[in-house]
């Protein structure tokens, strides 16, 4: 099970999700309370060991934009949100960066299409409500062979059913493992990791 950690901004947070074997962490690079700036990021990629990925996380923004503030943070993978294109896909691989692209379950059929990004991301109808949805529906988008991440109201607590249900090849968290809104608890981290590797899907 491949383990996304996103939203992290203190040295802590990250040291805890590398050491309980997070595969990724993200920094959100985006207008949100868990904004990061491409100064932060460059202080915290030092505790990102080689084989971690370290994912910028962008929402609306054009791909160009995305790239070139990814590129400022020191970054090699993106996550784009929003309606993409397959021109966005191309933007990014011709900067040398791989992506995540991530689309909500409310999404056009379409927009589940694979357009080569190097993986997937399905989240949660309302993104950001921290609320479980219907994990299992996503079977339905006939995803097997792709490698992509369920988000989207997961936690320590459920992470192993809702991977199981949906088939998840990963998980991605984020409020699932916070204190309060934009700072995170470092047992929560840890339990989520254990959790989501355990379940093995």
């Amino acid at each position: 099970m491949f383990v996304k950690v996103c939203g992290l901004s203190t040295p802590e947070s990250v040291q805890e999700a590398v050491d309980a074997g997070a595969d990724a962490v993200g920094f959100v690079l985006t207008a949100s309370p868990r904004e990061v700036s491409p100064e932060q990021v460059r202080i915290l990629l030092p505790l990102v060991p080689d084989g971690v990925r370290a994912v910028g996380v962008f929402r609306h923004e054009p791909a160009a934009d995305a790239v070139a503030r990814a590129r400022s943070a020191g970054l090699e993978w993106v996550q784009l949100h929003g309606h993409r294109t397959a021109d966005d896909v191309t933007a990014v691989h011709d900067a040398g960066m791989r992506l995540i692209r991530a689309v909500t379950m409310g999404a056009s059929e379409d927009e589940f299409a694979d357009l080569g990004e190097e993986m997937f991301l399905i989240d949660a109808a309302v993104p950001g409500s921290g609320e479980a949805w219907d994990y299992a529906s996503v079977r339905a988008k006939g995803l097997d062979g792709r490698e992509w991440l369920l988000a989207g109201g997961l936690e320590p607590g459920n992470v192993a059913f809702a991977a199981t249900a949906a088939g998840a090849w990963g998980v991605d968290v984020s409020s699932g493992v916070e204190a309060s809104r934009g700072v995170k608890d470092l047992a929560k981290i840890r339990a989520f990791v254990e959790a989501a590797k355990a379940s093995g899907s």
